[in-house]
C-alpha cells in the first residue's frame, strides 16, 4: 500500500503545481491593479508548449537531455516526500543527503542546459542561478539538518516532522524567521528571481529553449516551488492531523496556498535585487542557520 502513495504524490504535485502558480499570478495582477490571467493559465500554457515544435538551436546531448534531467530530479523529489504526513515506500527508504543531492541535481541541469545554449543572456544566467545555487542551498540544508538533529537520525520521515510538534525552542524560533526569509530565494521569486530576470535577460537560461522542452523547465520550476511551501508547511507549521489520508492531504494543501499568497504579496510588492545584493543578503542567512543549527546540536 505504501508504494501507493508514491503515485499519490507525483500526482497530487502534478495536478496542483499549475494552480499554485496561478494563484500567484492571479493576486499579483490583483495587487498592481490589473485583471490578469485566468486562474487556469498555467495549464493551458503548459498544454500549448508540451504540444509545440521544439527548436534545437544548439545541436548537443547536454541541451537536449537538460531539460528531462531537470523534470526527472523533480519529480523524484515529490514522490520521495511524506505528503499529508504520510511515509510513503521511497520515504522509508531516503534521507536528507538524497532529497538535497536530487534538489541540486535540478538545478545543475537548468545550468546545464544554460552552458550548452551558448547563449550570452544564458550564460550571464547561469552565472546568476550558480551563485544562487551556492548561497540558497545551504540554508535548506540547515533546514533538513535541523530536523534530523531533533529527531535524531537522517531519515527523510523523521527530519521533515514538525519542529513545533513538541514547542518551538530558540533554533526552531530562528530557523522559521531564516526560511521565511529565504523563501522568495527558493522560489525564484521577487525580488529574487534574478537569474531569469526577463526585463534585463530575456529569461536567462533557458532563453534558447522552446516547445515541450521549454515546457518541462516550466513544469519542473512549478513543481520545485511547490516543494518548498510543502516543506515550510511540513516542518514549520504544525497542522492537525485527522488519520485519514485524502483530508491530510487537502489539509496540507491549504496550507500550501496560505504560503503561495504570500509569495505573490512579497514578489508583488518589492523590486528585484541586484546579484550583489542578493549574495550579501544570503549570506547573512547562511549565517544566522548555522547559528540556529549550533544551537539544535546544544539542545536549544
Amino acid at each position: 500500500m505504501d508504494i501507493v502513495y508514491v503515485f499519490v504524490n507525483v500526482a497530487v504535485f502534478l495536478l496542483f503545481a499549475p494552480l499554485f502558480q496561478g494563484v500567484t499570478r492571479k493576486i499579483t495582477a490583483k495587487i498592481q491593479s490589473r485583471q490578469g490571467p485566468p486562474l487556469l493559465q498555467p495549464y493551458f500554457d503548459l498544454i500549448k508548449l508540451l504540444g509545440k515544435e521544439r527548436m534545437n538551436s544548439a545541436r548537443n546531448w547536454a541541451f537536449s537531455l537538460a531539460p528531462l534531467g531537470a523534470f526527472a530530479a523533480v519529480l523524484t523529489v515529490a514522490a520521495m516526500i511524506p505528503l499529508g504526513g504520510k511515509a510513503n515506500f521511497l520515504t522509508q527508504r531516503t534521507d536528507v543527503i538524497s532529497l538535497i543531492y536530487m534538489l541540486v541535481l535540478g538545478g545543475v541541469c537548468v545550468l546545464l542546459g544554460a552552458l550548452a545554449s551558448r547563449n550570452t543572456f544564458a550564460l550571464i544566467g547561469a552565472s546568476r542561478e550558480m551563485a544562487t545555487m551556492i548561497m540558497i542551498e545551504p540554508i535548506l540544508a540547515m533546514t533538513l539538518i535541523l530536523g534530523a538533529v531533533k529527531s535524531g537520525g537522517l531519515k527523510l520521515s523523521s527530519a521533515m516532522a514538525p519542529l513545533g510538534s513538541a514547542g518551538y525552542g530558540i533554533a526552531a524560533v530562528l530557523m522559521l524567521a531564516v526560511y521565511l526569509l529565504a523563501l522568495q530565494a527558493f522560489v525564484g521569486r521577487q525580488p529574487f528571481d534574478i537569474a531569469e530576470a526577463e526585463v534585463e535577460i530575456l529569461e536567462g537560461p533557458f532563453i534558447e529553449y522552446s516547445g515541450a522542452f521549454y515546457g518541462l523547465f516550466k513544469y519542473a520550476m512549478m513543481m520545485k516551488q511547490m516543494f518548498y511551501a510543502f516543506l515550510f508547511v511540513s516542518v514549520f507549521m504544525p497542522l492537525p492531523a485527522t488519520g485519514f489520508g485524502p483530508a491530510d492531504i487537502l489539509i496540507q494543501l491549504l496550507g500550501i496556498l496560505v504560503v503561495f499568497v504570500l509569495i505573490a504579496i512579497i514578489g508583488a510588492t518589492n523590486p528585484r535585487f541586484r546579484i550583489d545584493q542578493a549574495v550579501k543578503f544570503y549570506a547573512g542567512l547562511i549565517a544566522a542557520a548555522l547559528v540556529a543549527a549550533v544551537l539544535a546540536v546544544k539542545g536549544f
